[in-house]
């Protein structure tokens, strides 16, 4: 191949063999990846045969977008008789790398169309709004509102269960209306809520609740939560039925008492007087929202359609007020009893 005595070439003849430069050549030499045969007595590099394949892979790796660790990991395992694993894992890895940053590419190109789409004396207000998210986003800023909301002492288990539901994820490819919405939902849950300390105001039977009885009230409302989102996908009214049993038996089971008509009562009244995040879940189900408009049920969604469901089974047997004069009632008044705001 080489026109040498010796079969060896020179640092300029290995570059010309490959379409490289002798700076390149240099590069990959100084780093290690590409030994060199010997030097001349001059102090040369030289190279042998096999550094003109050996260079060809590390200029098709590279060019894939491998990063020179991954390349030298490549290498070894070549040099040790298997390449396979290292080169698998390597294409992996920037395989991942690649979807992250064109999921943020896609983010940034949806929260550019709705800064350019707004009207123009928007445009300030909406560029700080979306500016604030990072792209892609992360979801950190809900998990920490909801750490924050939930009971203290809520078994781990039961808070990253109620998270995988409660935290929406931002779309890979998102439409601008879900940008806006994800931005601010990241608004909603980094400002103060009002409460004392500048915490969450969170529903009255948190404070009540201890480690077990919390995961028994969130269990039975993820249960009830899943049952009423199959009546909303179905449009069904709310009435009672499984779904609302199964609700009212998740508190009723956290206080240790029974299903009675008294307790319906009583549960309706904390209920409508607990505190409410519902812009939360508007937000929501805007991110999550399917391209014809369709609304996918969220917890808060869920929750609303059973206090609903409560309202009606109580004003058909006990004659109660409708559920939002029972909200304004709570509201004008300090309620104490069994309850808890969890959607």
């Amino acid at each position: 191949m080489f026109s040498s005595h010796d079969g060896l070439c020179t640092i300029g003849e290995l570059a010309g063999h490959a379409g490289v430069s002798v700076k390149t050549v240099r590069f990959y030499s100084d780093g290690g990846l590409l030994p060199e045969a010997s030097r001349s007595a001059g102090g040369h590099r030289r190279y042998a045969p096999e550094a003109v394949e050996r260079l060809g892979l590390i200029r098709s790796l590279r060019g894939l977008g491998l990063p020179v660790a991954d390349v030298r990991r490549v290498l070894d395992e070549q040099d040790a008789g298997d390449a396979a694993d290292a080169l698998e894992a390597a294409v992996d890895g920037r395989l991942r790398m690649l979807g992250s940053e064109l999921r943020a590419l896609r983010w940034r190109e949806a929260a550019l169309q709705l800064v350019r789409d707004c009207p123009q004396e928007e445009r300030p207000a909406r560029l700080r709004l979306v500016g604030a998210v990072g792209a892609p986003p992360s979801t950190s800023a809900l998990v920490r509102f909801w750490r924050a909301w939930l009971p203290a002492r809520m078994p781990a288990r039961a808070v990253g269960a109620f998270l995988e539901v409660a935290v929406p994820q931002p779309p890979d490819d998102p439409r601008p209306a879900q940008v806006l919405a994800f931005a601010r939902l990241y608004a909603f849950v980094t400002r103060p809520c009002g409460g004392s300390g500048g915490r969450p105001c969170q529903p009255s039977a948190h404070a009540a609740a201890g480690a077990r009885e919390s995961a028994v009230l969130y269990a039975g409302l993820a249960t009830a939560y899943d049952l009423a989102g199959g009546e909303l996908r179905r449009g069904g009214a709310p009435g009672p039925g499984e779904a609302l049993d199964g609700f009212v038996d998740a508190y009723a089971s956290t206080y240790g008492t029974r299903d009675t008509p008294g307790f319906r009562h009583r549960l309706a009244g904390q209920l409508a007087a607990d505190p409410r995040i519902d812009r939360y879940w508007e937000l929501t189900a805007e991110v999550l929202g399917a391209p014809d408009g369709r609304p996918e049920p969220t917890p808060g969604t869920a929750h609303d359609w059973l206090l609903a469901a409560l309202d009606a089974h109580l004003s058909m047997t006990l004659g109660e007020q409708p559920l939002e004069e029972r909200r304004a009632r709570g509201a004008r008044s300090t309620t104490t009893g069994t309850g808890g705001r969890a959607g």
